[in-house]
């Protein structure tokens, strides 16, 4: 393929022809799917060259900003230990290495520091590193640990005596992320996963025997169910929960009979979703809690007695409430605690574990970020958790669930210095289509025009109940720093509303979370944060499907848009469940199969709707082992927009070669990459400084 450095790749046009309901449609790039036809790496490998060639003039910029978002982070530092049983655990980074270092030391004064995991040694040689589980045995001297060396996240898993440092020589490939240890400190169950990739199986293994003769103790065979592994807050329960997008069932073992068998707590209803935990205090009989969605759409929490789990047994321990999205719990011994969201931010309420004496943590602004830490531990008074929001930067808070006294553990340090009172946050609300308030979350810092000259990054995502939470960043300072106003925008398909939220952006209601980031667009506009020509929009993942359909909608509202990791092919996916996730995600999208969400899908679908008209500048990042949205999406959609689009704007496509879903796994690497995106964005924006 030679060309002119300059000059953008160009595609061949290989027709295929697909038939679906009667329609025949010609996919004309399906063929870059072929991961290992050498062409199809040419192409991605030319893609990459102009993509370098285009940006190459921003390199002194990238060069500043890596800089700047390194100076910002503590290089040498530690995280706040975490009590676990006689030891405190916490991980430790050292100035110049990519990864963590796993430590723990004994719970008593001046005790020494045991190193558990060295991530950095055992990274060496590889182009990406990830640990995707580390679960230590009840009694402390067996380490359970999966890493992943090619960012498909299909793990190998390892032991370790963490008594004499011995990493035995079983190696249990094809894992995912949970595992949970028996009561006897030898037995470690695990999942597996199936050739799409779905965790399906329980497997039992003793610690020191051949993996060849671990016994299989539960298969999940409907592929629209995720198989995880967990164990109960009072320790007493191994659960396996299986989960699909609109019902769950929950097995339990007692963990103190490995070798018994997982029974079912209720039967999957479609519909009903529902999760479990365990709960018993001195001198009282266990009892189940469930936290489902049975005639209740914001949830509700339920208990059943340990010794009778029959449906008629179910008591109410917390009605479903209107208002109130009742997102999980956490049991501890004395006290049930629930993160809950109302007007749209969340809330911590605890109650005592009968049920009384209710009462809210209290945050010190009013649009925050939380989210619990660790808490391992039942019998205990303290609650950990992290908060921060768009201008104060996170603190690992304990709460005292007895007197609700706050104490900050660890406050995130800057070592290049930060002035709060420099930075300006505001919540808005844009006016959606159909007369639903969408909120917005910003931040820029102060003496900011507000004039529409300034330039504004709009950040969207909207999908699988997720909310996107008004986070601290210290990479987006970057552009704040730079007159560059940073905005998220709380569509539906997340549940940042509450559950109805996610369920108006969904199957076919997915639109909403289109018109729903075009009407915060154009909201900020009208009110002169912004103007189309100084507009910037990003999204990955699903949030790159939101990037693609609304830059086909509304083209004329953006001057540059990133595209991460975009699940844009959205037909051709959805209709092969060969790819990894596929059949699970029926329930999310739709499933093809079914006319009625075939055109609905085909209505919206990214790739399918590209049209002979002008784009803003565009920059699509994609992971060639990426298990989630595979590289050929963004490929095939930046492949079929350059053959389409009439005009000379930008149009970069970005493969990671090494990488997967989440891009790079070391801290440095992670840095130049958002340094990369940052110079594209500020570039098309034509920020100068």
């Amino acid at each position: 393929m030679t060309r002119n450095m300059h000059t953008p790749p160009v595609a061949p046009r290989k027709p295929h022809a697909i038939t679906q309901h009667g329609q025949t449609r010609s996919d004309d790039y399906f063929w870059l799917r072929e991961r290992d036809n050498p062409e199809v790496l040419a192409y991605l490998q030319a893609e990459n060259a102009y993509t370098e060639a285009m940006m190459a003039h921003t390199q002194a910029l990238q060069a500043q900003l890596f800089a700047e978002m390194k100076g910002r982070i503590k290089e040498t530092d530690m995280s706040a230990p975490e009590k676990d049983g006689d030891y405190l655990y916490y991980g430790r980074e050292e100035a110049g290495k990519q990864y963590s270092i796993r430590c723990r030391k004994r719970v008593q004064p001046a005790a020494i520091e045991e190193l558990l995991l060295d991530e950095n040694a055992l990274a060496e040689g590889h182009a990406y590193f990830r640990v995707g589980l580390f679960e230590v045995s009840p009694d402390h001297r067996w380490l359970a640990y999966a890493t992943d060396t090619d960012g498909d996240e299909v793990y190998t898993l390892h032991i370790k005596n963490l008594e004499t440092g011995e990493v035995l020589p079983e190696r249990i490939p094809n894992v995912y992320y949970s595992a949970e240890w028996a009561d006897d400190n030898r037995t470690l169950f695990y999942t597996v996963l199936d050739d799409a990739k779905r965790p399906y199986k329980v497997f039992r293994h003793v610690a020191g025997t051949d993996p060849a003769q671990d016994a299989e103790v539960f298969h999940e065979p409907d592929a629209q169910f995720f198989v995880n592994l967990g164990k109960s807050s009072s320790k007493r329960y191994l659960i396996i929960t299986l989960s699909a997008f609109d019902n769950g069932e929950a097995h339990t073992l007692r963990a103190d009979q490995p070798d018994g068998a997982f029974t079912c707590f209720h039967p999957r209803q479609k519909g009903v979703e529902y999760t479990l935990d365990h709960h018993v205090a001195d001198g009282q009989s266990g009892r189940f809690f469930i936290h489902t969605n049975e005639d209740a759409l914001n949830f509700k929490l339920m208990t059943a007695p340990e010794d009778d789990i029959a449906r008629a047994n179910w008591r109410e321990f917390l009605p479903n409430r209107p208002d109130v999205y009742l997102e999980f719990k956490l049991l501890f011994r004395d006290y049930v605690v629930r993160f809950e969201r109302e007007g749209g931010m969340r809330r911590i309420r605890i109650t005592d574990a009968d049920g009384a004496g209710e009462r809210d943590v209290q945050f010190p602004e009013p649009a925050y970020a939380v989210h619990p830490l660790g808490n391992r531990e039942f019998e205990t008074h303290t609650l950990r958790f992290a908060y921060q929001s768009m201008v104060t930067p996170w603190q690992v808070v304990d709460y005292d669930l007895r007197t609700g006294a706050w104490t900050v553990m660890k406050a995130q340090e800057i070592p290049s210095g930060y002035d709060r009172s420099q930075y300006r946050t505001e919540r808005l609300e844009a006016i959606a289509p159909d007369g639903k308030h969408v909120p917005i979350s910003l931040a820029y810092k102060a003496g900011t025009p507000l004039d529409g000259s300034a330039p504004l990054l709009l950040y969207g995502y909207g999908s699988y109940g997720a909310s996107m939470e008004p986070w601290f960043s210290t990479r987006i300072l970057s552009l704040l720093d730079r007159g560059v106003i940073y905005a998220i925008a709380h569509i539906r398909g997340g549940a940042e509303m509450g559950r109805a939220w996610y369920e108006a952006g969904r199957l076919l209601h997915k639109k909403n979370t289109f018109t729903d980031f075009i009407a915060c667009a154009e909201h900020l506009i009208g009110q002169r944060y912004t103007s189309p020509g100084r507009l910037a929009a990003w999204g990955a993942s699903a949030g790159g499907l939101l990037i693609g359909a609304v830059t086909n909608m509304r083209p004329d509202l953006f001057k540059a848009v990133v595209a991460e990791v975009p699940f844009v092919d959205v037909i051709n996916t959805m209709s092969d469940a060969t790819i990894p996730l596929t059949a699970g995600e029926w329930d999310q999208w739709g499933n093809p199969a079914d006319k009625t969400y075939f055109d609905y899908m085909l209505s919206y679908s990214p790739y399918d709707n590209i049209e002979v008209k002008a784009y803003p500048d565009i920059l699509a990042i994609a992971g060639l082992n990426d298990p989630r949205v595979q590289y050929w999406e963004p490929a095939k959609w930046a492949a079929m927009l350059r053959a389409t689009k009439t005009d000379d704007n930008w149009l970069l496509l970005k493969t990671h070669m090494s990488e997967g879903h989440g891009g790079a796994s070391g801290r440095y690497d992670a840095l130049k990459e958002e340094a990369f995106t940052y110079a594209f964005l500020l570039d098309r924006l034509t920020v100068s400084r």
